[in-house]
């Protein structure tokens, strides 16, 4: 069976408790969540941190806390800051990155989302990216939209990012990009033309988390995208019992298609990580 990088997004802006109470929104409770979701096979973890009133923070303190819980408690497991911007000041979005860890996401465009305008201008696009370059952390490009691709390939023709980009296609979310099979084949065709040399995954929002798994695995991608960030329920009727909950129903999921979970040296080899 071929490895495949299984990644949890274990909080998100948006998700509250009220929306499922084993949502882990303190520093403890994400790092605990984490390791339940490590050892049941994730190599990597995705991390929003929040104000103790549970609105999106981008503290520098806090996203330090969690890393630092996670690499004494999950070894080698590869830690991802997020620098979106749905609830945080431009200005703050990049200040963790000071804590280099292996990877960051990184937005090249603009896109609608359900009730806001999620803003990545290009000067910001290019300083995010920039300062990712100068501290080792090599980014994630999340693609909302087929014209994010492009941005992407301008920064690596800027020298600020190298032609093996990590690409993710998000899909699902309102009023941007449909969770439809035939798009992923348009973007990927795409990624193929115009990006070689990456590697590649899909995350699909709320009831599309696992169809959109299933169209990745069929497609050889290197990696699929779990967690409660994206989807709090394991059926319309049934709450899933925290981010190990999805990430047990990933590894079925890649089973089915002839994929296991990475080791966390494989997922790194895969990724381009030291």
């Amino acid at each position: 069976m071929r490895p495949v990088v299984v990644a949890v997004a274990i909080t998100g802006s948006v998700p509250r408790k009220s929306d499922n109470p084993t949502l882990p929104v303190t520093p403890a409770e994400q790092i605990a969540s984490t390791q339940a979701a490590y050892e049941a096979g994730a190599a990597l973890v995705h991390i929003h941190v929040r104000n103790p009133d549970e609105t999106p923070s981008s503290d520098p303190d806090l996203f330090a806390e969690v890393q630092a819980g996670i690499r004494e408690n999950c070894p080698g497991m590869i830690v991802q800051f997020s620098t979106g911007g749905r609830g945080r000041d431009p200005a703050a979005r990049g200040l963790s990155l000071r804590h280099r860890p292996d990877m960051a996401s990184l937005s090249t465009g603009s896109v609608n989302f359900p009730t806001i305008v999620y803003e990545n201008p290009a000067a910001l696009v290019t300083e995010l990216a920039g300062s990712m370059k100068a501290l080792g952390v090599r980014p994630e490009i999340e693609i909302f939209d087929l014209s994010h691709l492009h941005g992407a390939r301008r920064l690596v023709d800027a020298g600020l990012m190298d032609d093996r980009p990590h690409v993710q296609f998000v899909m699902g979310v309102q009023n941007a990009l449909p969770a439809e099979e035939r798009l992923l084949d348009i973007l990927l065709a795409e990624t193929k033309r115009i990006l070689p040399n990456a590697t590649w995954t899909a995350a699909g929002i709320g009831r599309h988390q696992t169809a959109v798994m299933g169209w990745a695995l069929e497609r050889g991608a290197d990696g699929i995208r779990t967690g409660l960030e994206d989807n709090i329920r394991l059926t319309k009727s049934q709450l899933a019992d925290g981010n190990v909950d999805l990430v047990r129903v990933a590894v079925a999921i890649a089973a089915r298609n002839g994929a296991r979970p990475a080791s966390c040296t494989e997922a790194r080899a895969m990724l381009g990580l030291a």
